[in-house]
């Protein structure tokens, strides 16, 4: 599905991420972990690029996605877009998906990676589902978590949803997990973690590296869903 559509939301995440939020179209029908394509003028150029959305299909109204703001040229058009200004939107694509058809799943996500796993956790929450949920999401300091007080309050709505958040560059204060998403957190954190299956999204090497340790917990790959980003 092609259309237009007009920004009615611009929502600071943290200080370099933001999310941009749109009116929903009659008919535009997607599933959580799926991404559009957005389109805007860049130095003259009608430039396209893939994002996942961040919002939840139950939420009828909108639909969102979210950006990291790394200083590139599409980046900084984004960054400087204002509500009520139009954007070209194509999709949805994706296969990275969920719609109940797994009993017990495990998010693992680095950075901005975590947009497909938060409209996952909005979608089972909203629904009220039984399914059992993991999400393990690294970042570098307790600032950079996104989404860090909705996933809090997701866990109060929802007892099926366990939130373990790492990070590599953490405070002397900081009482969570720290380093990397590694085997011991995904040993220790992710109640039986063998018969999960696995959805990962992050850098490549993020990726690889998780695809990595699931192999050596001898995690085959029928159980592995992987979406790499990477920086525009």
């Amino acid at each position: 599905m092609k259309f237009e559509a007009t920004i009615t939301d611009i929502i600071t995440r943290t200080s370099d991420i933001k999310s941009f939020r749109f009116n929903r179209p009659p008919g535009f029908e997607y599933k959580a972990g799926q991404y559009i394509f957005i389109k805007l003028k860049v130095n003259g150029n009608m430039v396209s690029k893939p994002f996942t959305i961040s919002s939840s299909p139950t939420e009828k109204d909108h639909i969102e996605f979210t950006k990291k703001l790394t200083g590139h040229d599409f980046s900084n058009v984004l960054n400087s877009i204002k509500i009520g200004e139009l954007v070209g939107i194509e999709g949805p694509y994706g296969k990275m998906t969920f719609e109940v058809e797994h009993e017990r799943i495990a998010l693992l996500c680095g950075g901005i990676g975590i947009t497909p796993m938060i409209s996952i956790c909005r979608y089972c929450t909203d629904k009220h589902l039984n399914n059992k949920i993991t999400l393990v999401s690294s970042n570098k300091t307790e600032k950079d978590i996104i989404f860090k007080d909705e996933l809090e309050l997701m866990q109060q709505q929802n007892d099926h949803l366990k939130v373990i958040h790492t990070l590599t560059q953490p405070t002397d204060e900081w009482g969570g997990c720290s380093g990397r998403i590694c085997e011991e957190i995904i040993v220790n954190e992710i109640f039986d973690h063998k018969n999960c299956i696995f959805y990962i999204c992050g850098s490549p090497l993020m990726v690889a590296s998780m695809v990595s340790i699931l192999h050596a917990l001898m995690i085959p790959d029928q159980q592995i869903n992987i979406e790499n980003f990477t920086g525009y």
